[in-house]
């Protein structure tokens, strides 16, 4: 079983469903370990007391919030939960509304939610009942020390609470200078636009999260696994690898369209390219 984050209930009007938090990430981290270039040691960080210079372990730190220069107020774990201890217990469901409503820009942390004992009947209602209405909950809920605005998605047999933004997290883009949607001024004619619809339909498919895969890592890897054969695994070089230069600017966009729906129309004639299988790597430490 993947570790709880989070225990609570989802409040529902009067219904309140026992749930657990799990994280819905496995992000493709990649460990590095800093190293003195000059021996080829580990580099390590202290904790210690400024005023002293002497270490502090873990179980001698407190969290302080500074209210005034150098005077702090003392917060422990006890205390965020008791500055609204319902609200660090309850995904409090506030209103319905449509998926489409939401915006891109707003979605944060995805998140799952599986129901704890004598949970089950409440999770599977409020799931069946976002279904059959083709709705979104929009909830309210902290975690750790932070309240999120939240969306509940049903996805399968699984409840799925992704956070959201608050709207004065997202800047603004009316100071970005981008092209207006005035597409005579820009020169922008009807045979281009029909042409890129015709790459846009050439180009169309069915969204399969598993034909995509993160293949800078894997490059990555075979860099580190080319150095580890070589026995380079020591050498530093710091010059900058060269980009293929593009074009300064887009001569004849026409042409650029037609040669693009050709050579789709091409690939589909003969049948597209066989995927690169995924490949799995390790992290592996030099000896």
């Amino acid at each position: 079983m993947p570790r709880t984050l989070w225990k609570g209930a989802i409040s529902f009007g009067l219904v309140n469903i026992p749930v657990g938090l799990y994280s819905a990430e496995n992000r493709n981290s990649f460990d590095l370990d800093m190293l003195d270039k000059r021996t080829m040691s580990p580099v390590g960080f202290k904790r210690y007391n400024k005023e002293t210079g002497k270490d502090v372990s873990w179980d001698d730190i407190v969290k302080g919030y500074e209210y005034a220069k150098g005077k702090y107020v003392v917060l422990t774990d006890a205390d965020f939960k008791r500055a609204n201890v319902e609200a660090t217990q309850t995904v409090e469901i506030v209103k319905f509304v449509e998926a489409s409503e939401i915006e891109s820009v707003y979605f944060e942390t995805p998140y799952y939610l599986a129901p704890q004992k004598r949970g089950e009947k409440g999770y599977a209602l409020l799931r069946e009942v976002l279904i059959r209405n083709e709705k979104v909950a929009i909830a309210n809920v902290v975690i750790r020390t932070r309240q999120y605005v939240a969306a509940l998605i049903p996805k399968g047999d699984v409840l799925v609470m992704n956070t959201l933004r608050y709207e004065n997290e997202i800047r603004p883009a009316h100071d970005l200078d981008v092209p207006r949607r005035n597409l005579k001024a820009l020169h922008v004619t009807s045979n281009e636009l029909d042409m890129a619809s015709r790459l846009v339909e050439g180009m169309t498919g069915k969204w399969t999260p598993k034909e995509f895969h993160d293949t800078y890592h894997e490059n990555l890897m075979a860099l580190i696994e080319q150095r580890i054969k070589s026995g380079k695994t020591q050498e530093i070089d710091e010059s900058e690898p060269k980009a293929k230069k593009q074009p300064a600017a887009v001569v004849d966009l026409m042409a650029l369209l037609k040669k693009s729906v050709e050579a789709k129309g091409d690939r589909h004639r003969h049948g597209a390219k066989k995927a690169r299988p995924h490949v799995t790597h390790h992290k592996r430490k030099a000896a």
